[in-house]
């Protein structure tokens, strides 16, 4: 949408907008006007399963109903990533994370992944219900993974950050803020000014908790698509100002 023009601004995977930038995986060429306003915060891979289909680990998906999220969202294409790296053959589904939760306590549905920053409301309820429970992304299959696939990282959710979850091992990719590079430079700069003023500090962590990770120190580190000019003047401005 971005690219051709029919939204400004979006928000967006890092790995979905490296396949973007590089015209590869679920785009068939280069998506050559999108560009960067900041790297906002970390999202993790959720692996939700269902308690009574005793699934504890990802290898245990081969046959099993999997939904990869919604056809076409940044959900499914790392889910397929996956699936990829690990070579796992699995019976899928492209349901919405509110259906693929309402199919799972129904036992119609095996298992769903669902990113975002953790901690997620939809995820925590399924937990607490008792009959949903998270596994671990990791081993071989998630070293695989991350050489192959841009904008992965290695990540862990932390010990209680779902009520009575242990640690659990994952990878993530970083919520991107990306903007049409026909977009007037002022306008974007004023934007990126507005995303880390103090003032809006606090509207940011009420929103989640995930956006206490917003920072203008990351902000603009490794990018899979160029800054725009926009922004990239404010974080020049940002930098001269910590050097005085």
């Amino acid at each position: 949408l971005v690219e051709s023009g029919r939204a400004d601004s979006a928000l967006a995977q890092s790995d979905v907008v490296a396949q973007a930038v590089a015209g590869k995986g679920a785009f068939k060429k280069k998506q050559t006007h999108i560009r960067s306003i900041a790297a906002l915060f970390p999202e993790q891979l959720h692996l939700v399963v269902a308690k009574r289909s005793k699934i504890d680990s990802i290898s245990k998906l081969r046959g099993k109903k999997v939904s990869l999220g919604a056809a076409n969202s940044g959900t499914a294409i790392t889910a397929r990533a996956v699936l990829s790296a690990y070579r796992i053959r699995a019976r899928t589904s492209n349901d919405p994370a509110d259906l693929a939760a309402r199919e799972l306590l129904a036992g119609k549905l095996d298992a769903f992944f669902f990113v975002g920053g953790a901690p997620v409301p939809l995820i925590q309820g399924l937990v607490n219900s008792g009959k949903a429970a998270l596994v671990p992304i990791d081993g071989k299959g998630r070293d695989r993974l991350i050489a192959r696939s841009a904008g992965v990282s290695p990540d862990q959710i932390p010990k209680g950050i779902y009520d009575g979850v242990p640690a659990i091992s994952t990878v993530s990719v970083r919520a991107l803020w990306i903007v049409d590079d026909r977009e007037s430079s002022d306008v974007v700069f004023a934007i990126t000014r507005a995303l880390f003023s103090p003032e809006n500090r606090s509207l940011l962590i009420r929103s989640s908790p995930a956006a206490r990770a917003i920072s203008v120190a990351t902000a603009s580190r490794d990018l899979p698509a160029p800054l725009h000019p926009g922004a990239e003047k404010f974080y020049r401005d940002e930098h001269r100002q910590e050097a005085r």
